[in-house]
């Protein structure tokens, strides 16, 4: 089965935006745990327009108290980053390309240059969280992640989730699935996200073999059209009812 993860940033934007502590994140993490949940991702920016620092902590605590739930914490490689994966050590770190003034995540790593990315996997080699880069569907970058000594992927799925064309999304479905194939040949964990949606995702897990889905902005939206309870319901059929038995 594929983990569901669901990204939390779009409630602490809600909450940031009246400067009040409404609605409480942690109280809707603990929720959606509570639902079935068994993964939470965050991702602190440096501006902290969502997630706030003191917030990964918090939220690391109650992820602690559930052994069969993991902590995703993405992010942009900089010093205050790394020092945080060190300090929290979740159960996966996702290393992503965004600059400090980004408005989201919109591309993979380009790995034709990778001393950047080296330094930072033998800086976090000793932290006991799996380390996955944020890439774009591209096979032969699987293999350079492999060679960089990282333990996973998560696919770049923006491209899939936004083709309207049948031969065009066959075509995005071709391509994530042979980097699945290739990131399991080379002993990989594959991780998918951005813009998957309760529309879009069944027919992903139906051709590709991926551990962990990640979704956030959708989620946050379909929540207000039909309610948390019937869309975290939704999502966890699809993620029980096909994909890979998720990290071992």
């Amino acid at each position: 089965m594929t983990r569901l993860s669901i990204n939390v940033n779009k409630i602490a934007l809600i909450r940031n935006s009246r400067g009040t502590n409404f609605p409480n994140l942690e109280d809707f993490v603990e929720n959606l745990l509570r639902l079935g949940v068994k993964g939470i991702t965050i991702h602190p920016r440096p501006d902290q327009r969502h997630i706030r620092y003191d917030d990964v902590y918090q939220i690391s605590k109650i992820i602690k108290q559930h052994a069969d739930v993991e902590l995703n914490i993405e992010g942009y490689p900089d010093r205050k980053f790394i020092d945080l994966i060190k300090a929290v050590v979740p159960e996966q770190c996702t290393l992503v390309p965004d600059s400090p003034t980004q408005l989201t995540s919109d591309h993979g790593w380009d790995l034709k240059d990778p001393t950047f990315l080296q330094s930072v996997i033998q800086e976090l080699s000793n932290v006991p969280s799996r380390l996955a880069l944020f890439i774009e569907p591209n096979k032969e970058d699987v293999i350079l992640v492999k060679q960089l000594g990282a333990d996973a992927v998560e696919i770049y799925t923006e491209y899939y989730a936004s083709r309207t064309q049948q031969d065009e999304i066959n075509l995005a479905i071709q391509s994530i699935s042979e980097a699945c194939i290739a990131a399991e040949n080379v002993g990989l964990v594959v991780n998918a996200g951005h813009d998957l949606n309760l529309d879009n995702l069944e027919r992903l897990l139906n051709h590709c073999n991926i551990s962990e889905v990640s979704i956030g902005h959708a989620f946050t939206v379909e929540c207000i059209h039909y309610g948390i309870n019937e869309v975290i319901q939704r999502y966890l059929a699809m993620c029980e009812k096909r994909g890979a038995t998720g990290w071992q």
